[in-house]
């Protein structure tokens, strides 16, 4: 946002020069981030933050400077406006929604001749980047930068009934608005009407129909309040965004309207000559006085910290427009009331903010605030640590996904009930998230779409979902991860299945070689390697995913029974439906339940001081026997020197028949006692035998 110094030393006698002014605005909160130009033509580069509306015009910094140096503000007045001529009877205006226009005044003027505006005005609205149009619009554009209010022209002989009504627009009605885009409205958004049509969408733009052109000769001004909410949605509803809409969807002065009219009507009638007929029309539906704040000395004191007293605080205020009332017969209090462009002042933190910033921030003495207790580390910080290093050594990184989600993503990955947004950004992210899943595919999602396809990422964070009429937020983690990267990892020579090119799956249509299959246990690898982390006594897999994973190539992981996590790669349909560019592989894990288990704890024991032992068992299976269900056979066998059993290779097609696999199986046998002898290895070997051929395998020579 750009403004003139050199206006706004019409408002307060400065003394100091532009880079004086620019550094000691800066310090109250009201940036400047440039100057440009020089002499009269020195423009300043603006930063006002949207919550000070009142600070974006000339005369409201004025105000500021006025207060910083402690010199009196000239005032705004209408006085320059030349006596009305015939009176007759007001012009007719009708404010059917009060609630969401509680104010609106106007002026009328006849008898104008529309011609360039005056060099002054021209010249500054060109230094503030505004192309001047006409003296008519050009005195609007102009008394919005000057103090801020944003007002309205219409050509009155082109208003038909001869009235004005504020209403909310019938579904499908068109207006053509300044811009010359013909919008079809909605009954959400207010609009200026006059007796057949709408001829303004309230707060945003005013209509095409009803400008100012050459032939205007009768003008009605218009400066009104408009509820900032309605303002917010139906720019947003149209995707327009004006100087007006800026300010009106911020908070107006509701106090400025009639003042506001009275300015344009002078720049005009001085420019283009007519009259003003009759007194300013103004409609107040319902006042909007701001309620007033109770500021206790005492709470300056504690905030500031600093050696204040109340004159000084009484003082400040009085300079940025506040009235303070004193209350109370003990200590200091006051009843502070809001001037009615101070919208953003609501609570008596927002009073004590005042004081600090005028008083100057670099006058605080730079204390800590104090504190008797000591840094509480949270009950499983040691835990989530411990997943965070496990994850990051594997070379996952950590990503931070939007919390938001849409009603199709809750219902495809969680079958939790959702809890809803009251104002949401987008019909993309309309509920909190059920789960971490969407998230982390949109994640994976964006990196493909950019090339990077070597991607790993994991998110630690809350779900959110309602339970017996009472929201919840558990912990969830989740893993995602992309085909080249899991492939990345598998050790060169360590591929698990061995079958024959006839019957391994196709290569992927990324060009990515490589059985599925092999890919999916390097993943579950990683998983495994996370769930090591925690304490329990077996874990498992089972194959009861849900329906967002491929059939073949997921699991769940169970701890003792219990389901901690569920992973694989995501079913094509998914990946398709998201417009994956690859396969990629995710994991959800419940961290609630793995927090309830804690971490394992790390036990250390002496190498053993005797040889091992391993013995191969070549078997051939049918496809419904998985090795889960060998190794809990063999391992219910308790066998004291069985230090680890598990496949070393899978072989399907060849001389094997269809419906069956081969697979060789390695047990590693040691005592802590002694050498093992053959003849007890060849014991344990012929259990372990009998008990496969029990699960149906046929040992083969």
């Amino acid at each position: 946002m750009k403004l003139s110094p050199q206006w706004i030393r019409e408002f307060v006698d400065l003394t100091v020069d532009d880079r004086r002014l620019a550094e000691d605005l800066t310090g109250v909160g009201i940036a400047v981030e440039g100057i440009s130009g020089s002499g009269a033509d020195t423009v300043f580069e603006m930063e006002i933050g949207t919550n000070r509306p009142d600070a974006m015009n000339h005369y409201g910094v004025a105000r500021e400077a006025a207060a910083i140096y402690d010199l009196p503000l000239k005032a705004l007045s209408g006085s320059r406006l030349p006596a009305s001529g015939e009176s007759g009877r007001p012009f007719p205006i009708t404010v059917e929604e009060p609630q969401l226009c509680p104010r609106f005044s106007a002026r009328v003027l006849r008898g104008i001749s529309i011609r360039p505006s005056p060099g002054k005005i021209s010249h500054r609205l060109q230094l503030l980047d505004q192309r001047p149009i006409s003296n008519a619009v050009d005195a609007t554009n102009y008394v919005l930068w000057e103090m801020g209010k944003p007002t309205h022209v219409f050509d009155l002989d082109l208003l038909e009934g001869g009235k004005l009504i504020i209403r909310k627009a019938k579904s499908g009605e068109k207006l053509k608005t300044l811009d010359g885009v013909e919008r079809t409205l909605t009954s959400e958004d207010l609009v200026v009407a006059d007796a057949k049509r709408p001829v303004g969408l309230a707060g945003v733009m005013g209509g095409f129909n009803t400008m100012i052109t050459d032939k205007t000769r009768n003008i009605l001004i218009e400066s009104a309040w408009w509820d900032p909410v309605t303002v917010r949605r139906t720019s947003r509803r149209h995707g327009i965004h004006t100087d007006a809409s800026h300010r009106f969807e911020r908070g107006a002065d509701f106090e400025s309207t009639v003042l506001s009219c009275d300015l344009v009507a002078a720049l005009i009638l001085e420019s283009g000559g007519g009259e003003l007929v009759g007194d300013a029309i103004d409609v107040v539906s319902r006042r909007m006085d701001q309620a007033p704040v109770v500021l206790r000395a005492s709470e300056v004191q504690r905030i500031l910290g600093g050696n204040l007293k109340v004159g000084e605080i009484f003082g400040i205020l009085k300079k940025l427009g506040f009235t303070l009332i004193p209350e109370g017969q003990g200590e200091a209090q006051f009843r502070v009331e809001i001037p009615s462009w101070r919208l953003d002042v609501e609570r008596e933190i927002d009073v004590i903010e005042e004081i600090a910033r005028l008083h100057g921030y670099d006058k605080f003495a730079n204390t800590l605030p104090a504190y008797s207790g000591a840094v509480v580390e949270l009950p499983n910080a040691a835990m989530d640590a411990a997943l965070r290093t496990r994850a990051l050594a594997l070379g996952y990184n950590e990503a931070i996904s939007l919390t938001f989600i849409s009603h199709a993503d809750a219902e495809k990955f969680s079958s939790a009930k959702v809890l809803e947004l009251e104002n949401p950004l987008s019909e993309e992210a309309s509920v909190m998230r059920t789960s971490m899943a969407p998230g982390m595919l949109d994640m994976l999602a964006w990196n493909l779409n950019r090339d990077s396809e070597n991607v790993r990422l994991f998110e630690m964070g809350r779900v959110y979902e309602m339970r017996g009429g009472e929201r919840v937020e558990p912990w969830r983690a989740c893993l995602g991860a992309t085909l080249a990267a899991v492939k990345g990892s598998l050790p060169v020579g360590a591929l698990l299945d061995l079958s024959s090119d006839s019957n391994t799956p196709p290569k992927p249509k990324d060009g990515l070689d490589g059985a599925p299959a092999e890919v999916f246990r390097a993943f579950k690898g990683d998983v495994e390697n996370l769930l090591a982390a925690f304490s329990y006594k077996h874990l498992s897999f089972d194959r009861e995913t849900a329906e967002y994973f491929h059939p073949g190539r997921s699991a769940r992981a169970l701890m003792d029974g219990a389901v901690v996590a569920q992973f694989g790669q995501i079913a094509e349909n998914v990946k398709a439906e998201r417009k994956l560019r690859h396969d990629v592989f995710l994991a959800e894990v419940d961290l609630e339940r793995l927090h309830a288990r804690g971490l394992r704890t790390v036990r250390f024991a002496a190498l053993g001081k005797y040889p091992a032992v391993e013995r191969d068992f070549s078997f051939v299976f049918g496809d419904d026997v998985e090795f889960e269900a060998m190794r809990r056979t063999v391992m219910a066998l308790r066998l004291g020197a069985l230090r680890s059993f598990a496949p070393v290779e899978i072989f399907r097609g060849g001389s094997i028949e269809a419906g069956k696999y081969s697979i060789l199986l390695r047990a590693r046998l040691q005592s802590d006692e002694g050498t093992l002898r053959d003849d007890q290895i060849a014991q344990w070997s012929a259990e372990i035998v009998r008990a496969l051929q029990g699960l149906g395998g046929v040992q083969r020579a």
